[in-house]
């Protein structure tokens, strides 16, 4: 007795096809891995080098790392300046040094966009926290915008708020 049946036509036809899709998805999913570690290494480079370009106040090599529509968000609620007005706020300046202890970066689908968030220490803000949207622009990555805050511990925040209630308004 013959216990080994024939394999219907269908099985012959469709295990290559199964088979080339799974050697496929392996081949392609450590790509895309190898991919996104790259851009975000390229993103993390990028960073550094702004943090490295404010320490110094090279404001061309800073500067460089915007795109020309960009705004940066200040700590106060004034500081909202289009690329043009922060170059003209930083050449007052010798430069600034904030120092990153933890950063985290996300990619879109398409690897054009990046954001992240990052906790950086100043000499006179203490613990600050920078966040910010990344764009490529001629293959490289640019700010599109950067957001510069102080973290404000829950337990202190109605204290803080008062304070800033108690303020007069910010002229606009």
């Amino acid at each position: 007795m013959n216990l080994r049946a024939p394999l219907p036509a269908v099985t012959i036809f469709v295990m290559p096809i199964i088979m080339a899709i799974a050697v496929t998805i392996s081949l392609v999913l450590p790509a895309r891995a190898q991919t996104i570690a790259k851009e975000k290494s390229a993103v993390n480079v990028m960073l550094n080098s702004l943090h490295e370009a404010a320490s110094t106040g090279d404001w061309d090599v800073y500067f460089d790392l915007y795109t020309d529509s960009s705004i940066f968000l200040g700590t106060d609620a004034t500081e909202r300046w289009t690329k043009s007005d922060f170059q003209g706020y930083a050449a007052r300046s010798n430069g600034w040094t904030y120092d990153m202890s933890e950063r985290h970066i996300f990619l879109s689908d398409n690897l054009q966009t990046a954001w992240f968030d990052e906790l950086l220490e100043n000499e006179n803000l203490g613990l600050t926290r920078g966040t910010g949207v990344l764009v490529k622009e001629g293959g490289k990555w640019k700010f599109s915008q950067y957001n510069l805050t102080i973290p404000v511990p829950n337990q202190l925040a109605g204290e803080f708020v008062a304070a800033i209630r108690a303020l007069p308004e910010p002229e606009k």
